[in-house]
């Protein structure tokens, strides 16, 4: 077995409550959940004034990254980002775009675990129900592709209110990381006094889920409009 520490962050541009942009207030709250893996959502990318927040938290953390866009804000390229401090093998962009609501996507990283790969999907669905109904089926068959192996991880924001039709269907056929096991406090937005529980992690192959945090210290309440979530797993490898 392997022991990886994962963690989903949306961390909304890099602003804070306070309504501050901080780049290195973000970076201080990944180094401190020390993840091997972490799928970061809302993302600012390079543009034409700057190499983007994906590139400089990188090299802050000392940590490759992927970034796959779905649009630009200002100029600049923006969506989900997944750093990793083990080797990225390859990466692969789905569109999980619906009609005329924002576009969106699932980033599939393949990831060196020694000998062996780790496949995980970094998503951020929409929020409309429809919506997510669209993109929760499309999910389920990206995920389910028979020409990759296990272990597979899927985690990131899904924009699921209360449990709803996306949940259920990714629950039916994925196991999830259930965190009333593991935690007192549960919800994740917004971060300062969360009441909702948006992001999520799930998994398909021989997984243990060991440990859960939902750090809430006074610097990650005040980063971003979420929390992160990060699970210690203990992986087997066919």
């Amino acid at each position: 077995m392997t022991t990886l520490r994962v963690a989903t962050y949306n961390v909304h541009r890099c602003r804070g409550l306070d309504g501050r942009t901080s780049l290195a207030r973000i970076a201080e709250v990944i180094r401190r959940i020390h993840p091997d893996i972490i799928a970061l959502q809302e993302v600012i990318g390079a543009g034409p004034h700057s190499t983007g927040h994906a590139e400089q938290l990188g090299a802050q953390l000392g940590m490759g990254w992927v970034m796959a866009p779905t649009r630009h804000v200002r100029r600049a390229l923006f969506g989900n980002v997944v750093l990793s401090h083990l080797p990225i093998q390859h990466h692969a962009h789905y569109d999980l775009s619906w009609k005329t609501c924002e576009p969106r996507c699932c980033q599939r990283v393949d990831i060196a675990v020694g000998h062996h790969t780790l496949h995980l999907y970094n998503v951020h669905l929409g929020t409309a129900y429809l919506e997510r109904r669209y993109q929760a089926e499309r999910l389920s068959a990206i995920v389910h592709d028979r020409r990759l192996g296990q272990p597979k991880i899927v985690l990131g924001d899904f924009n699921e209110w209360m449990r709803g039709l996306a949940t259920d269907m990714l629950s039916e056929r994925l196991s999830s990381v259930d965190l009333r096991t593991h935690l007192r406090r549960r919800r994740t937005y917004p971060g300062v006094f969360p009441v909702l529980h948006l992001d999520h992690i799930y998994y398909d192959g021989r997984v243990e889920v060991t440990k859960v945090e939902l750090p809430r210290t006074r610097l990650s309440l005040m980063a971003s409009d979420h929390l992160p979530l990060v699970a210690e797993l203990s992986v087997q490898f066919s």
